[in-house]
């Protein structure tokens, strides 16, 4: 999985070269160094995306009275800008000096194979599962649960909100929280983004959706990459997470949910007169709404099962992939296009995150030493915003002898922080992506980062206060 970042040594160490170990192991080296300040960078150039784009607009409306049509091509220029604006393909970009670093100080055999001994089996998973979950079968089942839900609130637009940012979140904890991100995404953009709500309650969605998915995978022991992980190297049955962490989640998800329903509820007031009026204009069913055929659904859920089951083993569920995209091919009439341009995107920078923390271990260890629980859930949280949480979880596993309160706390800390940032969790980037575009193609780093505070305070305050008296 992704959080094989940092290999221990074992059988096949033997295929690496001693330069390739060298760069793997917690000792502090100019080389390292390096690194860090190239993971900087890019981290920078995450928060600034927003800005990149916001100029790169504005130079493409510039060179607008210049061009003979509408359809004349942007220049190289702007291309460029909107390239470095994506924010899935920054950690890939801050890749390549890395590489060069890395050949010029070790050789160009150790930097490819350093490159090429990464695991990805994260990658391709999120990749997969995504692909998965954004076909027209699984939106409408997941569409049609929490409309029955939100019926039994009233139905109002408030209602959609509320249900779709607790269910769907848990829903992670079954099938992936990459699944859930997707399908919870795309049903806010469809039920609640199109009715346009204010800058601030739009962000606060943004961090309530980052932020619960997060947490909403600790219900069992296999949907989250980071509790995948801990629960391997700290032999955590699904019963020990349910208990020590799933429940906790979700009273945070509730209280977190209730707390901005009832800050923004005139402004939802407001919101939910938009929605009737647009409910009292008919438009025409479009294709996407035409029912799917139950058993057709049946068929999806299974490749989805396929794939969760088979997370492990990336030979056996993309296979199960490549079963389905024939199943695609055959039921097309009840289908959509396959969407595999963004889930790559977001492969891509999943896998940047996997080149890049291979070489944080030796100061993220270092940072958890002699720290107390407490301030090893604080470290796991600050951290986690800036350095993809499945990483430092994995990283964590390297100190000897953890009881079970620093156990606790790290893997607290590292949930309770994945919605801080966009690169806080591995499938936020596959929620920014749906959403963007709600968001004028890029969203503020700031502003995500002070609306996702306060959920994070408290899954804090829960996680540390009724936490000790059960783990």
């Amino acid at each position: 999985m992704l959080g094989h970042i940092i290999k221990v040594p074992g059988k096949f160490d033997c295929l690496k070269g001693p330069s390739v170990l060298a760069l793997e192991n917690l000792q502090y080296s100019t080389f390292h160094l390096i690194s860090l300040i190239l993971l900087i960078a890019a981290i920078l150039h995450t928060l600034i995306v927003h800005k990149i784009h916001a100029f790169a607009r504005m130079i493409e409306a510039k060179e607008a009275p210049k061009r003979h049509h509408k359809r004349s091509p942007r220049s190289i220029g702007v291309h460029a800008l909107y390239l470095l604006a994506e924010v899935e393909i920054v950690f890939a970009i801050w890749c390549i000096p890395l590489f060069f670093v890395m050949a010029a100080n070790f050789g160009w055999g150790t930097a490819l194979e350093y490159i090429n001994t990464r695991d990805y089996t994260e990658t391709i998973f999120v990749v997969i599962i995504l692909s998965l979950s954004a076909t027209r079968a699984i939106i409408q089942a997941s569409h049609v649960l929490i409309q029955f839900l939100a019926n039994r609130l009233g139905g109002s637009l408030s209602a959609w909100w509320f249900v779709l940012l607790t269910v769907g979140p848990i829903l992670g904890s079954f099938i992936t929280e990459a699944g859930a991100m997707v399908i919870s995404a795309l049903l806010l953009s469809k039920k609640f983004y199109q009715f346009r709500p204010s800058s601030k309650l739009a962000y606060a969605t943004l961090a309530l959706l980052f932020t619960n998915i997060s947490v909403g995978g600790a219900l069992t022991n296999f949907a989250s990459p980071a509790v995948l992980i801990l629960s391997h190297a700290w032999s955590w049955s699904n019963w020990d997470v349910l208990i020590s962490f799933g429940l906790k989640a979700v009273l945070g998800i509730l209280i977190a949910n209730g707390i901005y329903w009832f800050y923004f509820r005139k402004e939802f007031a407001i919101l939910n007169e938009r929605q009737k009026i647009s409910a009292e204009v008919f438009t025409p069913p479009q294709e996407e709404d035409i029912p799917v055929p139950r058993w057709m659904t049946l068929v999806h859920l299974f490749a989805i099962a396929s794939v969760v089951l088979s997370a492990h083993y990336p030979a056996i569920f993309i296979a199960a992939y490549l079963f389905f995209v024939g199943f695609h091919q055959a039921t097309r009439q009840h289908q959509d296009s396959l969407k595999l341009a963004r889930p790559l995107l977001v492969g891509l920078f999943i896998a940047g995150l996997v080149i890049h923390g291979g070489l944080q271990g030796w100061w993220v260890v270092k940072a958890f030493s002699d720290l107390n629980p407490i301030q090893v859930l604080l470290m796991a949280i600050g951290l986690t915003a800036f350095n993809d949480n499945t990483a430092i979880a994995y990283l964590s596993t390297l100190i000897p002898n953890w009881s079970d309160a620093y156990q606790y706390a790290l893997f607290t800390g590292v949930i309770a922080g994945g919605g801080l940032t966009v690169i806080a969790n591995a499938p936020n980037p596959a929620g920014f992506v749906v959403l963007a575009k709600h968001f004028n193609g890029a969203a503020s780093s700031w502003k995500l980062f002070l609306s996702a505070l306060m959920p994070a305070l408290i899954l804090y305050l829960i996680f540390s206060f009724i936490g000790p008296l059960f783990f």
